[in-house]
């Protein structure tokens, strides 16, 4: 699959992720389109690094990968950038 396919497939991620873990966010919905796009290359990248395979089409096991690489990282954009409460 290649990298515009991976884009593709982050942006649904992104928005997947983005309905699991509801809240306000520091960014909007594009940001977590971005964050998405982002957590489908890193799934993707570790993926391939841990074993799983090359992934070479679109499937339900790309989808998921896509969508815990795209949590992930917004769980992570949460921490770093959530507003401080005085």
């Amino acid at each position: 699959m290649g990298i515009l396919s991976w884009i593709l497939v982050g942006l649904v991620a992104g928005l997947i992720a983005k309905a699991i873990m509801p809240g306000r966010d520091p960014g909007g919905i594009i940001i977590g389109m971005l964050l998405g796009i982002g957590g489908a290359l890193l799934g993707g990248f570790l993926s391939s690094i841990v074993g799983f395979g090359g992934i070479t089409g679109f499937d339900l096991r790309t989808l998921i990968i896509a969508v815990l690489g795209s949590i992930s990282i917004l769980a992570l954009y949460k921490i770093v950038f959530q507003p401080r409460t005085a």
